[in-house]
């Protein structure tokens, strides 16, 4: 059995660095990277039932007021196919802070069948631009913070 629940103090910091060092979409972030990412997103956590370690987590970079973007949903491999990511997410959405959200958007490479539940969509990639940056910003050996 698992709960989800979207208070910060939860995270495992520790636990949340360690599982995104291993995707492929942060492979080797540093954790001070990871500190401040969670310390400025809406979050959500799962976790064995009565207070046990964590399982999984998701955040979501927000203004609270029109815009959200999904990323670093992290399930441990031993508990995937149980819901949890759907259920993160679905905690996350249904925050009062974000009910004027116009917009939730994610990326993934292959779990379409997690988000397209949960009403997630391809996007109209001709409006969509990005600018993606030098990873040895974030990685291991990148510099510095320079806040936290």
């Amino acid at each position: 059995m698992t709960e989800i629940s979207t208070d910060r103090s939860r995270v495992d910091v520790e636990w949340v660095w360690r599982r995104l060092r291993e995707t492929y979409w942060s492979p080797g972030i540093r954790r001070d990277v990871v500190e401040r990412a969670i310390a400025h997103s809406m979050v959500a956590g799962a976790y064995e039932s009565g207070g046990g370690r964590q399982v999984g987590f998701a955040r979501a970079v927000t203004d609270y007021a029109t815009f959200a973007w999904v990323c670093d949903v992290v399930v441990d491999e031993g508990w995937r196919g149980r819901g949890l990511a759907r259920g993160m997410i679905l905690a996350m959405m249904a925050d009062p802070g974000v009910r004027t959200l116009r917009r939730w958007c994610l990326a993934t490479r292959d779990a379409h069948g997690v988000y397209t539940p949960l009403g997630f969509r391809p996007v109209a990639a001709d409006r969509w631009m990005e600018r993606v940056s030098d990873p040895s910003a974030w990685r291991d050996g990148g510099p510095p913070a320079d806040h936290a």
